[in-house]
């Protein structure tokens, strides 16, 4: 059992940079790879990246060069490193572990709560 706690949400404007964190509880955290979704009005929640146990990584294209997902396996944490940001990118962004290194939503066993990134134009 894994229970994520994403923070670091807010209202930003068009180009400026942002930095979530996801807290995870639970003694194997090192051992799932951990991914970072979003979900904006109306939409279907998205990929935005994932990092696997040992620190590979995947992006969506809309986010690649932008975003850098990382994780500290010493504190029990994932990160999202978000620069650069436009309207686009407004959304709930969601953290989830899952035992394979995937990019779809029905691949994630836990999900946090969610933290609301807006950014303005």
């Amino acid at each position: 059992q894994v229970q994520l706690v994403e923070s670091g949400g807010g209202l930003v404007q068009a180009g400026d940079s942002l930095r979530l964190s996801c807290a995870a509880s639970g003694r194997t955290f090192s051992r799932y790879n951990m991914g970072w979704f979003r979900q904006a009005p109306g939409k279907e929640r998205e990929f935005v990246a994932v990092i696997s146990w040992d620190s590979s990584t995947f992006y969506s294209n809309s986010v690649k060069g932008r975003f850098t997902i990382s994780r500290d396996n010493a504190k029990n944490t994932i990160y999202l490193q978000m620069n650069s940001l436009q309207p686009e990118d407004t959304a709930v962004y969601y953290c989830a572990a899952a035992n394979y290194f995937r990019y779809k939503v029905a691949d994630y066993d836990y999900w946090g709560q969610g933290t609301q990134v807006t950014v303005s134009s």
